[in-house]
């Protein structure tokens, strides 16, 4: 005897063992893509963030470009102070009210005369001014240079701007002529970007644009962005505690940074001049080298990500191009943030959380006991409904109920599925849906070349009839029509694959195989020939009008499956067989007969079955003539 137990023990030690076999691959899967995703979503938001990063940077540096462009083209600005020295004021007030990154706001005449409005919300920039308490904005005037009664002041203002104080300033050892933003913009002639430098009034390591003023050339507005400002654009600390931004310029020098010790230091080292940041300000931190290399790369230089290794350590760099309106050309921006920082928190979660997946699993365990006792009972009932079902025995059943929803939401599907094949069955031949829902029966879809017996039938002026009758009339007519050649189709072992309209296509071999299909393709024509002529008799007897039927018979090979769309299929058979059939069902009318048959038929059945010769006859769409016969009826021998 065959070792068996019931279905509940079998699932339920299935799942069991599928849980335990299961749960340590699990596990490691789940961590591996778990570590994956982490670092995927680590470089999205890395990418998030710096452009973020890249774009309030030049946002900054915009702000400050649109006020010089827009300065450039103010006609007050063209006359050395002490000229409209109000209206001056009172515009670079207003710009810096409106670019808070700016430290300050000036324009340099050829004279050596000078304007400069000066933010002081710094603490670093009031203690360099020696500014009295409440100073917001501090005025340095330059005018008169080269005469007797110079002026150079140095005026504060308070947040209203209205002044607080005045002392006169040191003028000799400040000429704005001499100055590189002065000098960059009255020889280029257009906007320029300078820096770092150290500023003159300030004393501060600053970034400046400046433009000539387009009525006069010789005379320069520029704005000035202290670097601990770019410094607080720059800050990472959103990917990671570690992660870094820093700028360079077209030389590999570092600007700014966004760590404010290192930044300290780049401010030092800018103190003490440009010269110096070239041998010491690079060393302050070691990726320098590797960003300047993927610089000269094509595939890192527009915002590529790359990983490196530093001292050991693995990192993500990100690096963009940061020009502002032409200025500031080959700067650039670079994201530095450690590989695993991106992981940390992720592999935390994860470890937690996979943790509470043990405790499911295990939960899990113990319930798939107790529910595979309760499925199985109700999966033998729907399991015995499934095997009637595919004997297509669709018979009425009342449905089984369950505990569990899902198997009531199965046994109703099951009872739909048996009320669709019931009702499938009406439009299908049934041998053809029998073969459909067998699980062996996918190769009904593929189609392929066979021999096939194929009879067409249609009824003569058809039209006609159902012209001079009520449409109700015709169709409970046709009705009881088709349902005796139907049945006599079935009988006789063939398929009616069609009803087209009046007609109906006949086919034997196919789907099941008949080695005598056209000996009962001959026999059902015959049959129908004289159950329609009994309908006849009746039909005059009751008024009904005559269904005067013909008939094609041949045989020979089509490709028989199934044809159509994707969605929608439809079981039938093709070829030159089924086209000739079609045609001689047609000719009755040119040789006033009833059943004709090809030369096929004729050799096929000759000894079992009378043909009359009707001779070579061309049908229509066939370049050959066909060898027409008659069936007139069955041997008696």
């Amino acid at each position: 005897m065959r070792w068996s137990k019931p279905l509940r023990v079998h699932l339920g030690v299935l799942v069991v063992a599928s849980l335990l076999c299961t749960s340590m691959p699990i596990v490691w899967m789940a961590f591996k893509r778990g570590s994956d995703a982490a670092v995927q979503a680590g470089v999205q938001q890395m990418r998030e963030m710096s452009l973020r990063l890249i774009e309030g940077y030049r946002n900054s540096l915009q702000a400050g470009t649109e006020t010089v462009a827009l300065a450039s083209t103010l006609p007050q600005l063209v006359s050395p102070p002490p000229q409209d020295l109000e209206a001056k004021q009172e515009f670079f007030l207003e710009a810096l009210r409106n670019v808070p990154n700016a430290t300050s706001i000036y324009t340099g005449y050829p004279d050596g005369s000078y304007l400069q409005v000066i933010n002081t919300a710094r603490d670093d920039v009031r203690q360099t001014l020696s500014a009295p308490d409440g100073t917001a904005f501090a005025i340095r005037t330059i005018a008169r240079r080269q005469g007797a009664d110079v002026i150079s002041t140095l005026r504060f203002l308070d947040g209203k701007a209205k002044s607080i104080g005045e002392r006169p300033v040191e003028y000799a050892s400040f000429d704005p002529r001499q100055r590189p933003w002065y000098q960059t913009a009255v020889q280029d002639g257009v906007p320029v970007s300078v820096g770092p430098y150290v500023a003159g009034t300030l004393q501060i390591p600053t970034l400046t644009i400046a433009a000539p003023i387009r009525d006069n050339g010789h005379v320069v507005v520029g704005i000035n962005i202290h670097l601990q400002t770019v410094s607080r654009l720059l800050d990472a600390q959103g990917i990671s505690p570690r992660a870094r931004a820093y700028i360079v310029d077209a030389g590999n020098d570092l600007v700014a940074h966004s760590d404010p010790d290192i930044m300290s230091k780049i401010t030092a080292v800018w103190s003490r001049g440009a010269v110096a940041s070239e041998t010491t300000a690079n060393s302050f931190d070691a990726s320098l080298d590797t960003v300047a290399r993927l610089r000269r790369d094509p595939a890192y230089a527009n915002g590529g990500l790359a990983r490196i290794e530093l001292d050991g350590e693995n990192y993500l760099v990100q690096i963009a191009p940061i020009s502002v309106s032409g200025l500031f050309k080959e700067s650039t921006a670079a994201i530095v943030v450690p590989m695993e920082d991106l992981v940390a928190e992720a592999n935390r979660l994860l470890v937690h959380n996979l943790l509470i997946a043990a405790a499911f699993v295990i939960a899990g365990v113990a319930a798939s006991v107790i529910l595979s006792r309760m499925v199985s009972r109700s999966l033998y009932r729907l399991a015995d409904e499934a095997r009637r079902i595919g004997d297509l025995d669709v018979s009425e059943k009342a449905a089984s109920h369950s505990l569990i929803t899902e198997i009531n939401t199965l046994a109703k599907a099951l009872a739909a599925s048996r009320h669709a094949i019931r009702q499938f069955a009406l439009y299908v031949p049934r041998e053809v849906v029998r073969q459909i829902v067998n699980p062996e029966g996918r190769t009904l879809v593929k189609a392929r070349r066979q021999d096939v017996t194929v009879l067409f039938t249609d009824i003569r002026d058809f039209t006609t009839i159902s012209e001079q009758h009520a449409p109700e009339d015709v169709v409970d007519t046709l009705s009881a029509y088709f349902e005796v050649l139907n049945t006599i189709a079935e009988r006789n072992g063939g398929t009616v694959v069609q009803y087209l309209g009046d007609s109906i296509f006949v086919m034997w071999n196919a789907p099941v195989e008949d080695v005598r299909h056209v000996e009962n393709g001959c026999r059902c024509a015959l049959a129908m020939k004289a159950a329609v002529d009994g309908l006849n008799e009746d039909y005059r007897k009751s008024g009904r009008p005559e269904l005067v039927t013909r008939f094609g018979l041949h045989t020979g090979p089509a490709v028989v499956g199934s044809f159509g769309a994707i969605s929608r299929q439809q079981y039938t058979a093709m070829g030159d067989t089924i086209n000739v059939a079609s045609r001689l069902e047609g000719l009755n009318k040119q040789f006033d007969t009833s059943i004709l048959a090809s030369a096929a038929i004729h050799d096929a059945v000759a000894d079992r079955f009378n043909l009359r010769p009707l001779g070579l006859t061309e049908i229509k769409g066939r370049a050959e003539k066909v060898d027409v016969w008659e069936l007139v009826g069955e041997s008696c021998d």
